[in-house]
């Protein structure tokens, strides 16, 4: 007997170090399959996360959504605010061992100025940017720009991540392939299989910053070995494995499944985000019928944010009426332009179809299977257009195919749409400069391609101000402008919890899901 036991204590012990070394991999649950790798060249946010993990930013944005340095050291201002030094953190290296220099950078920001809404409006301020060094570089302004560090610093949807020279230096209309970064963990392009996992290992020779982690700023210390992105597009199948602890977290849990995971006590529940994010609906102004303002106006009447809230959310702990386009809770808060629409006024929308000559051709509204939050969107759009008067086909697709069919510009016969809706960061639609869904600039706005100079006035207006009173007063006039032009139409606001068993710790707090300091324990 004894000898049995000494044996078995023996093997433990043997075992010991090999279970020690074994990875600490955490699996997780997204809110889409990844497909496209670039995060310049698609605004969904899915990529975002991908390239949280695998790029650098020169600035990120804190707990308090104040900008600070990542990559960037040291900076300095001149006198007149003209001319911007920068000089980048000791030791960066690309993951191939190749170090990061301001020939990576130089490109990298001019190729997020050439696609981002916020990098547009740093571009035409800026008259030159060039290197002073292998690690300094100057941006020199035509007028001063009080946005400079919060641009630098922004998360989304287009984020200013660095890329090798090779890569920047691609054209905005070519995806990137090569996937070499600098940041906290590497792809495993080899491992990746779309519709089932995405692996990412840690960077040996990542060098996080001294400062603890806030939101996207401060140290990005990997801890995880590995982190296994796994596809199971079925929400109730997701949560099952979490509860049986096949998987360790779910980024975005189905509103309506909440109640099992909080009987478990293995599970925690945690908001990581309390301003949330914004549902918005986009008309194609490319083609008819939304090309003609009366028939945008039609729907505005028609539509309502009660019923797409209930709908999509369901349980009221978690959304809220908000019919303000930089966020309810936010500094810019406004109702302005909001009044007479989104009561699904159906006589009204009736009567400007009537007066825009709408022919009755159905319109195609796509719609998300395979995001918990925007499944049931398009149904309740359907619903309330029709009855304001408009025919409707719904086009159903995973979120990645749609993200790819609302860049065309194509007619509707030909793979082209009328109505595609998102949900947005609140934090990252505070303001109007930050704002893509209020940008007007046509071909190069977000994907609908609204166009209106007044609207690209007034947000120039307010880049250049800097008393809050007057900003907000053109933020209110912007918002006024958006929804009477029906740029954008705000349906509601709403927090998404994310659900992770109790020994994964060290989740940052952040309207980005990333995963430095997250430990399994």
């Amino acid at each position: 007997m004894l000898r049995r036991s000494l044996l078995a204590l023996s093997a433990v012990l043997l075992a010991g170090p090999a279970l020690a070394q074994q990875p600490k991999t955490l699996k997780v649950v997204l809110h889409s399959d990844l497909k496209i790798l670039d995060p310049i060249w698609t605004t969904a946010y899915i990529v975002r996360n991908h390239g949280y993990l695998i790029y650098d930013t020169l600035f990120a944005l804190d707990a308090k959504l104040e900008p600070q340095p990542q990559m960037v050291e040291s900076w300095t201002v001149s006198d007149d605010k003209l001319t911007w030094t920068f000089k980048l953190r000791d030791g960066l290296r690309w993951h191939d061992g190749q170090p990061v220099t301001t020939a990576d950078v130089l490109p990298s920001i001019k190729r997020f100025t050439d696609k981002d809404v916020q990098g547009g409006l740093l571009a035409r301020f800026t008259r030159s940017m060039a290197a002073v060094d292998d690690r300094s570089f100057t941006i020199v302004l035509k007028e001063p720009f009080g946005l400079m560090l919060k641009t630098l610093a922004k998360s989304a949807s287009v984020p200013l991540f660095v890329f090798p020279k090779r890569v920047a230096e691609l054209p905005i209309s070519q995806q990137l392939s090569d996937t070499t970064g600098s940041g906290p963990f590497i792809f495993k392009k080899d491992e990746w299989k779309p519709g089932e996992k995405v692996v990412y290992v840690r960077n040996p020779d990542y060098k996080p910053r001294a400062e603890p982690p806030s939101s996207l700023a401060g140290g990005k210390v990997a801890k995880l070995d590995r982190v296994e992105w796994i596809s199971i597009p079925d929400g109730q199948t997701a949560v099952n494995a979490l509860m049986t602890g096949e998987i360790d977290m779910i980024e975005s849990v189905a509103h309506d499944l909440l109640p099992v995971l909080e009987k478990d006590k293995d599970i925690e529940i945690r908001i990581p985000d309390h301003l949330g994010s914004t549902y918005v609906l986009r008309f194609n102004w490319k083609q008819p019928p939304f090309d003609n303002l009366k028939v945008r106006r039609a729907a505005e009447y028609a539509l309502n944010q009660p019923d797409f809230l209930k709908a999509a959310i369901g349980d009221p702990r978690y959304f809220k009426e908000c019919r303000a386009m930089f966020g309810c809770g936010a500094p810019l808060e406004t109702a302005a332009g909001s009044d007479g629409i989104l009561q699904s006024n159906f006589e009204e929308s009736k009567k400007l179809l009537k007066e825009a000559g709408y022919d009755g051709k159905p319109i195609v509204v796509l719609q998300t299977t395979d995001i918990n939050t925007h499944i049931n969107l398009a149904p309740v759009a359907k619903s309330l257009l029709e009855k304001g008067g408009f025919k409707v086909d719904v086009q159903a697709m995973d979120w990645q195919t749609q993200v790819t069919r609302r860049a065309k510009k194509d007619p509707i016969d030909k793979g082209g749409w009328n109505i595609s809706m998102t949900a947005a960061a609140t934090v990252l639609l505070s303001d109007p400069i930050v704002n893509h869904y209020a940008e007007a600039t046509g071909d190069r706005a977000q994907f609908g391609w609204p166009l209106d100079e007044e609207i690209e006035k007034l947000r120039m207006d307010f880049a250049r101000e800097s008393d809050p009173k007057k900003q907000f007063e053109l933020a209110e006039k912007v918002q006024k402008r958006v929804l009477d032009l029906g740029v954008t139409v705000p349906l509601g606001q709403f927090v998404q919890p994310q659900a992770m068993r109790k020994n994964v710790t060290g989740n940052v707090a952040s309207p980005v899901t990333v995963f430095w300091n997250v430990e399994k324990k």
